[in-house]
């Protein structure tokens, strides 16, 4: 009888000797298998994790000028990083402010979504947020139409 894989949703035949498997044989279904066990054994497991911690940093000590080496051979992940951080620190900077309501430096604020309307008086905090949309509140509630028979 087949199963459908958890990750790619095709159809496989299980294995005879594990009949409850539920992921297929392509490596990229393993490999996200693997990479779920490992993050989920981590959360789980603190011995597992301290074994974890303490091997990357012997691989880091044994291997110190790799990050150098790695920056200077993909200038487009350090550029995608600078961007990242960039964006984790304006959200880190907006989430501190106790009175954000008030128009700020745009070229610098990653907040991009406005309220717009008539509840923008009620606000007294926070009105802010780090995505790209603008909401628009009607003046006038709008009366429901009752359909005419």
């Amino acid at each position: 009888m087949p199963h459908c894989c958890r990750y790619c949703q095709g159809s496989f035949e299980p294995s005879k000797f594990h009949s409850q498997q539920n992921v297929c044989s392509q490596p990229q279904c393993q490999r996200r298998r693997r990479a779920d066990y490992h993050r989920q054994r981590i959360a789980t497991d603190a011995e597992y994790a301290e074994v974890v911690r303490d091997s990357r940093r012997k691989w880091r000590e044994h291997h110190p000028d790799y990050q150098k080496a790695y920056r200077q051979t993909h200038p487009s992940a350090v550029e995608r990083n600078r961007k990242l951080q960039r964006q984790r620190d304006g959200r880190r900077r907006v989430q501190f402010l106790v009175k954000n309501n008030l128009a700020v430096d745009l070229k610098r604020c990653t907040a991009e979504a406005w309220l717009v309307g008539p509840a923008v008086e009620d606000l007294v905090k926070n009105n802010l947020a780090s995505c790209q949309m603008f909401i628009f509140q009607p003046l006038v509630p709008a009366v429901a139409v009752s359909p005419t028979s």
